[in-house]
This record gives structure tokens, sequence and C-alpha cells, in this order.
């Protein structure tokens, strides 16, 4: 991701009704996004990114708020920053699918627990703009947990 530019969402919206900014929070929460200052936030650049912004821009101004997007380069440390802040938020994710994944491991596994956990972890997926390596260790213990699942399952011969 080194090198990459960065998508940005200046916006601003009323105080009242505090419904539509709830929503555009929420979908900035699910794109993954990463709040740079009170009001703007940034994504990695790619077209997907640079789409789902322009969607949110419209709905902003829909609600009667103002919006912006840019796509832009930061320096060195910006990027290290907000490539930091991406990971953390991420990685602590990981680790709690991973934490949960593995402690379900020491019980029978529950259908619903394991469904649970395979769409918390496609939903990270979705929005991980880093790959931390705790994505591979919490792909591995929900894959575990499966495999678990499906053992216990299997009728006895």
């Amino acid at each position: 991701m080194a090198g990459t530019g960065w998508v940005l969402l200046a916006y601003r919206m009323p105080r009242e009704p505090s419904g539509p900014r709830v929503t555009v929070w929420r979908k900035l929460r699910r794109l993954g996004a990463v709040q740079v200052v009170d009001g703007l936030v940034a994504l990695p650049e790619s077209v997907e990114t640079a789409e789902a912004f322009g969607w949110l821009a419209e709905e902003v101004l829909e609600a009667g708020g103002e919006a912006w997007t840019w796509v832009a380069k930061g320096s060195k440390e910006q990027d290290r920053v907000l490539r930091e802040q991406l990971r953390a938020v991420v990685t602590e994710e990981y680790a709690a699918v991973t934490a949960e994944a593995t402690d379900s491991l020491g019980r029978a596994p529950q259908r619903r627990t394991v469904d649970r956990l395979r769409r918390a972890l496609h939903d990270i997926e979705r929005r991980d703009h880093v790959a931390p390596k705790e994505r591979d260790e919490a792909r591995r213990a929900v894959r575990q947990l499966i495999a678990s699942l499906e053992a216990s399952e299997e009728p006895a011969r």
C-alpha cells in the first residue's frame, strides 16, 4: 500500500435530524474509513473507495449537508499514520474473532457461534485495507472451529 493515494471525504451535516448523520457514520464504519480530523475521513485510493465516497457525498447533500471528495497523496509520515489507524481497527477486531473461536474450540462448538464468527470475519475482511497478520490468525481459528463442528456433526460409523 506504500505510495498509494487516498480518497478523502470532507462533510458537514445538520445536527437534526440525527438519523442521516448516524446512517453516514455507520456506512463509513462499514467501509473501514479512518477519521483524519472532524468531518474528514480517508480510505486508500481505489475505484471502489472513490465510488463509495461519491455515493456518501450524495447522501450527505440530500440530507441538507455539505460534502466534497478528493484524491490526494500524503507525505510518508501521513501515509504511515493513516495506515496505522486502518491497521489498529481491524487488528483489534481480528483478535476478538480469534479469541472467541479459540475459546469455542475448548467446548463443543455450536453452529450458531460458527456462523456468527464466519460472518464477523467476512465483515472485517470487507473493510480491511491493510491485511495484518492477525487476519491470517483469525482465518485459521475460524477454519479450525468449522472443522471441529463438522467433525462433531458427522454420524458415527
